[in-house]
């Protein structure tokens, strides 16, 4: 068994230390300790919960510096990073608030029939566990890690293999907040040891690929828990004739690009109507040619390196077939470049594809814009339905209206109108994915709190005076 991970900087390919691996005893260890302490808990209730997170906001932000510093040398970017610090604090002080709101409504009610109360109790789980995925390290590890932990339970938490840097000093984050310390552990590891936790939890929490998350789900549907699954995306985007064609490109440019294409939501695949399709490709090479690589230092504006190396090979299979069988590059590179020991892709737009490729059925999580001209609105709904993946999408039209209706066509989570990959920075949106992009409730809105707690029903006869019009009749037990 593997006892420690080798780490790798993406922006120079190069091994620069190492972390230990989780050992199977120490696993187990983590999770009885977390089901001991869980009771106590819940027991300080949502407000003791929430003014305990609150102290953990402030122990992160007085590493801030060590945090970001980690999550930059995981993923080879600094802007991103320290948009994504900020972000992970600002969930924490949203949870903060809104929990307690959300979970010290009334719940009593009396039932139809008038003498039966009804108490809707909620327990949680006791304890969760979270496979995260390399992308967006902090924020897709506590994206639900948060709502868990302040609906009152435990979480056992295993980012990925690729980026544990990060994980090491968010865990050393909570040595100054014990009662968080004795509910929330990070175990580090490959999918091992994910699958060993699996065993030992009460539901878990999976962000990832397809592939891994079916397997994932099976585990789970063996041990009898609930399996919540954020899956892969191919998201398509669809520009209609009288929609704002600068709008559109640079809203478009950011949703395919942002991290560099590394994100479950990107915009991966355009359709634009062919009366503004020329117009559309050449207005959006112009703006892509603009992003460079954010090379040799992390000062110099542009994308960050590939993250994973194992997806390297997957963007240049994506790319060759594509031109093999005849798409254009407009704007970025033919290839995936290697600068200073690490891999990087130009902000790359392709006209003149099809279907066929696989850069417009699979995930390819690069920074691509292929675009492909349609005849009108319903070739570019049935184009845009005609994918495995449900997760998200985008529409921009003439109207609003017109975008709207077009958007309540597609088989997808979560549309943008007029905008693109709303879902990422809008936390409100309740969504449920689609097809094989995800299964299990909501991880947006009030909702995602609620996936870890059970409704139990209290059903209380509030008088002794009414008889059940159900119970055997009253004259047989008359003379007692």
């Amino acid at each position: 068994m593997t006892t420690e991970i080798i780490l790798r900087d993406p922006r120079t390919g190069r091994s620069d230390g190492t972390v230990p691996v989780t050992s199977p005893q120490d696993l187990r260890m983590m999770a009885t300790r977390l089901r001991s302490a869980q009771p106590a808990w819940e027991a300080l209730g949502v407000d003791g919960r929430a003014a305990v997170l609150r102290r953990w906001k402030e122990a992160c932000s007085e590493r801030r510096d060590e945090i970001t510093t980690a999550l930059a040398a995981d993923t080879g970017r600094w802007r991103e990073s320290v948009q994504e610090f900020d972000a992970f604090v600002g969930t924490i002080e949203r949870w903060s608030s809104l929990a307690p709101k959300l979970l010290n409504e009334p719940r009593r009610f009396t039932s139809t029939l008038g003498f039966i109360d009804i108490d809707k109790n909620l327990r949680p789980y006791t304890l969760a566990g979270i496979i995260s995925p390399w992308n967006f390290p902090l924020v897709l590890s506590t994206i639900d890690m948060l709502p868990a932990v302040m609906a009152g339970t435990a979480v056992l938490l295993k980012p990925s293999e690729v980026t544990p840097r990060f994980a090491v000093a968010l865990r050393d984050s909570l040595a100054g907040v014990p009662e968080l310390e004795s509910v929330f552990s990070i175990a580090i590891g490959e999918g091992t040891v994910g699958a060993q936790m699996i065993e030992l939890v009460d539901l878990v929490c999976f962000t990832g690929s397809v592939p891994t998350g079916r397997q994932v789900g099976a585990m789970a549907a063996a041990q009898f828990i609930p399996a919540f699954l954020e899956l892969g995306g191919k998201d398509p985007a669809i520009v209609l004739n009288g929609a704002d064609v600068d709008h559109a490109t640079t809203a478009l440019l950011w949703g395919a690009t942002s991290n560099a294409g590394q994100a479950c939501q990107s915009i991966e695949r355009i359709y634009v109507e062919t009366s503004i399709h020329d117009e559309f490709v050449d207005l959006l090479a112009k703006k892509a040619a603009r992003i460079g690589l954010c090379f040799p230092t992390y000062d110099t504006p542009g994308l960050g390196p590939i993250i994973a190396e194992r997806q390297v090979p997957i963007i240049e299979a994506h790319l060759a077939d594509a031109l093999a069988k005849g798409a254009v590059v407009r704007a970025g590179s033919s290839a995936v470049e290697h600068h200073g020991g690490g891999s990087w892709v130009r902000v790359t737009v392709l006209s003149n594809v099809d279907h066929t490729m696989a850069i417009m059925r699979e995930e390819t999580f690069g920074p691509f814009l292929p675009v492909m001209a349609v005849a009108d609105a319903d070739e570019a709904v049935r184009l845009a339905n005609d994918s495995s993946f449900g997760l998200s999408a985008a529409v921009f039209a003439a109207t609003t209206e017109e975008a709207e209706a077009i958007a309540r066509r597609l088989e997808a989570g979560a549309v943008s109108v007029n905008d693109s990959t709303l879902t990422a920075l809008v936390w409100e949106g309740e969504k449920h994915s689609f097809k094989s992009s995800g299964l299990g409730g909501s991880r947006m809105g009030p909702a995602s709190l609620f996936r870890f707690l059970r409704s139990q029903a209290i059903l209380v006869k509030t008088t002794t005076a009414v008889r059940d019009p159900w119970w055997y009749p009253a004259e047989l037990f008359e003379g007692l």
